[in-house]
Order: C-alpha cells, then sequence, then structure tokens
C-alpha cells in the first residue's frame, strides 16, 4: 500500500475532498492522528472498507492495517429538523501509511456511499 496510483477520475475526487478539512489533525514526531466524519456509512461498512484496504478487525470498532490503527465512533447531528449519525473514523500511525489509507478510504466512500 507504499506505492498509490490513482486514477484521473481519482484525483478529480481527490480535489473535492480535499476542500473539505478534517475533524481533527495532529503530528507529533513519527505519529500522525486524522480523524474524519462520515455520513450515509455505517459502522459495518466502514470496518469491511478498512479491511479491503488491508486491515483486519481487532474487534468490533478497531481495525489494524500495515503501520495504521483506525478507531471507529458514531455521533448524532442535526441537520435542520433532522438528526443523521455521523460514523468518526480516527486513524493513528505512520505518516505516510495514514495519509495512504484515508485517502482511499475517503475515495471509496465518495464513490459508494451507503
Amino acid at each position: 500500500m507504499s506505492t498509490l496510483t490513482l486514477t484521473r477520475a481519482d484525483r478529480k475526487r481527490q480535489a473535492a475532498l480535499d476542500a473539505i478539512p478534517p475533524i481533527e489533525r495532529s503530528e507529533t514526531g513519527d505519529r500522525l492522528r486524522v480523524t474524519r466524519g462520515f455520513r450515509g456509512l455505517s459502522v459495518p461498512q466502514a470496518v469491511g472498507y478498512l479491511e479491503g484496504l488491508g486491515g483486519e478487525r481487532v474487534d468490533e470498532r478497531t481495525v489494524e492495517g500495515p503501520g495504521w490503527r483506525a478507531t471507529l465512533d458514531t455521533r448524532t447531528i442535526p441537520v435542520g429538523a433532522y438528526r443523521l449519525t455521523e460514523v468518526l473514523v480516527t486513524w493513528e500511525g505512520d505518516p505516510a501509511a495514514v495519509e495512504t489509507v484515508v485517502l482511499r478510504f475517503r475515495l471509496k466512500a465518495f464513490r459508494a456511499p451507503g
């Protein structure tokens, strides 16, 4: 997963996704932590996407991959008169590995939500 080859369509999607900032991003030494929120996605779907990106399920809400660990949580957010469930994914680990898996996960969630 160290080499990330993007199609032309993926590069366009990445440009659109880059406009949406993460909920949290911090880097200390050789560790990167990124938290992003995803609406229209369930925890089991998110776990499946992470497993498809080379991760192994540790428990119901934790997946570990080469150089990264993802922890999932949920929160309910008001959107007008509605309340939506948002899945929060926090990745931690080697900066290069985290950057790669976050981008690939976001592209997958962007292409195939729900």
